[in-house]
């Protein structure tokens, strides 16, 4: 068996390999940005928690908001997390997977309590919400603080979030309607942040220029 290597054998020497050319841009369904269709989804499903919590729609109505959470947020964000997967797009996807898991939970919640499909008892309504908002509490203040390498406005809404699930819960535990009205109009001022996002995203994504977001907090 010959020893002779591809350098000293010229016919079995590599050729030169020309650089590679520059791939293309992504068209089709892997390009864009899944914050179009996520941002609507979430905006829409927090506007009508607002107008429950507010007050503006009877207690006795509250179910109405179900639909809009289910169908349209849920989902929506749901969709928009799995598009921003197939981008690569990690830190969208997480946040974007996070509030589908806000509102689907949210949606199982209210339609077990009100059907007793948990079989959680009447007078255990209330813990059962404490724990519900405790949990999403917890998960964001985690997310705005993982979030502070982002645009200060990722931040300033994420802060209205949590103020919003500070003052529910204060008014669930003590029954204060008070409280858990201030907490809608949190949710309000999360859904003025959330807009001025998507007019960032649809401008940009229809030719024209993006709106500032601020610098990050932590660099």
């Amino acid at each position: 068996m010959s020893s002779t290597s591809v350098i000293d054998n010229p016919a079995l020497a590599v050729a030169p390999q020309a650089p590679p050319a520059p791939s293309a841009p992504l068209i089709g369904p892997m390009a864009g940005a899944p914050g179009i269709v996520g941002l609507p989804m979430a905006i829409a499903g927090a506007f009508g928690l607002g107008l429950v919590n507010t007050g503006f729609v009877p207690a006795s109505a509250a179910a109405a908001a179900l639909p809009t959470v289910i169908a349209a947020s849920a989902i929506g964000l749901l969709v928009a997390a799995v598009w921003a997967c197939a981008l690569g797009q990690n830190v969208a996807a997480g946040i974007f997977v996070l509030f589908f898991g806000f509102f689907a939970t949210y949606g199982a919640l209210s339609l077990g309590l009100i059907n007793g499909w948990l079989g959680i008892p009447a007078d255990q309504v209330v813990n059962a919400q404490t724990l519900w908002l405790t949990c999403w509490l917890f998960i964001f203040v985690m997310l705005t603080l993982v979030t502070l390498r982002l645009p200060w406005g990722n931040a300033l809404m994420l802060v209205f979030v949590d103020i919003a699930l500070v003052l529910l819960l204060i008014g669930t535990v003590q029954g204060d309607s008070g409280m858990i009205n201030l907490g809608g109009w949190f949710t309000f001022a999360f859904v003025a942040v959330a807009i001025y996002f998507y007019v960032d995203v649809m401008w940009s994504q229809s030719g024209g220029r993006g709106l500032p977001l601020g610098r990050p907090i932590v660099r």
